[in-house]
């Protein structure tokens, strides 16, 4: 086998960055692309955690007359929150960077600030109110980045997670109406 020819090699390009296994990541995304991709959905994913936290929180020491209500709907929240930390910090990774992972670091990546004590109910639903449109404009955010890079799999994870918190923001807000 003599004439046989050698086995293609990864092609390098311009910012294919290393993974673990030594292999470059080229996805077609710049590696400073990627970068910034990944420090953006590092904020994401830390105001996405301070903000399931603060609403499992609610969730446990909600009182008073509506007591039920809330306690479902915090707990229906703060799962599909849950779930939605999984996709963030996995795209992190899919984009070749490591996703926080502790409360030091989210503290320090989120824009939303923890609520000590325990608020009366309608506090709660008013803090809660204000960290989803957080979190949406941390999203809404990385558009423009990630629209330049033309990264769809982050643009419809953002798109996906707006509706989400758009939607709970405007059902929460529903609830200190009169």
């Amino acid at each position: 086998m003599k004439n046989a020819k050698k086995a293609a090699s990864p092609k390098k390009t311009a910012g294919a960055r290393r993974n673990g296994a030594g292999l470059p990541i080229d996805i077609g995304i710049s590696e400073e692309q990627r970068g910034r991709i990944a420090a953006g959905l590092s904020r994401l994913l830390a105001d996405s955690y301070t903000l399931y936290l603060m609403t499992h929180n609610f969730h446990w020491n909600v009182t008073g007359p509506m007591f039920n209500t809330l306690h479902v709907m915090f707990m229906q929240q703060y799962t599909e929150q849950w779930n939605a930390l999984d996709m963030i910090a996995e795209r992190i990774r899919a984009l070749g960077f490591p996703a926080p992972g502790t409360y030091r670091e989210f503290v320090k990546l989120a824009s939303i600030k923890e609520v000590e004590g325990q608020p009366k109910a309608l506090d709660m639903v008013r803090h809660l109110v204000a960290a989803q449109e957080a979190t949406a404009r941390t999203a809404r955010s990385l558009f423009d980045l990630v629209g330049d890079a033309n990264d769809q799999p982050t643009a419809d994870l953002l798109t996906q997670r707006l509706d989400v918190h758009e939607k709970t923001a405007w059902m929460l807000r529903s609830l200190l109406e009169e």
